[in-house]
């Protein structure tokens, strides 16, 4: 039970019947929409295998190497191993051993997405209820759907925002940043940690 009057994903104070809840009623629907978006999203990746697809970027003349016959950024999202299974499957299994989620960690990669994502949806009221990392969790899926987006349907990528740790180090993230390590001070921040950050000046962004 969140104990705090405010959402942890987003932070903005909870309504009088989302207290308790992790995360408020418009948060809750935004990561039910990625979770039914994402299994579709990842289904089209195959459309963008090959070189020189949207996205892809201008061909290099010159090169003293043959390309790669398809991209390799599209080959590893794909994979088991990859950042959007793995994560997806990983709240999985966490959620099952909560006791609310249903492992099923078996058939093609695209089967394997769906069933997690529409595991996750099912379950996410409870979550919701129940989670204290609910916030890492709606973290991880959006950017996972970010990425998707990105590839599939050619989405800008992500502006960077200049923050600055305590050590002064200014740190350059984005808003699906899964987290960060400052290089001066070793200082380890997680997703929402590195998002509470107080922006870095304009000279020292620059």
């Amino acid at each position: 039970m969140n104990d705090l009057p405010t959402c942890t994903c987003c932070h903005r104070d909870l309504r009088d019947y989302e207290r308790g809840r992790y995360a408020c009623t418009v948060c809750e629907d935004r990561i039910a929409v990625h979770l039914g978006a994402i299994p579709g999203l990842f289904e089209r990746l195959d459309d963008h295998l090959a070189r020189g697809s949207a996205g892809s970027g201008p061909a290099v003349s010159g090169s003293k190497t043959a390309p790669a016959p398809c991209r390799i950024d599209v080959l590893n999202l794909r994979t088991a191993a990859g950042p959007v299974l793995a994560p997806l499957e990983t709240w999985v299994r966490d959620w099952a051993e909560a006791g609310y989620a249903e492992i099923g960690e078996r058939g093609t990669s695209v089967a394997r997405v769906t069933h997690a994502c529409r595991t996750l949806r099912f379950n996410l009221s409870q979550a919701v209820a129940r989670h204290p990392a609910l916030d890492e969790f709606v973290g991880e899926v959006g950017a996972v759907w970010r990425t998707l987006t990105r590839i599939v349907e050619g989405e800008a990528p992500p502006r960077r925002i200049a923050v600055t740790c305590p050590c002064e180090q200014t740190l350059r993230i984005t808003l699906d940043t899964r987290g960060e390590t400052c290089p001066r001070c070793g200082a380890e921040y997680g997703h929402s940690e590195v998002l509470r950050l107080p922006l870095a000046d304009r000279r020292a962004a620059a």
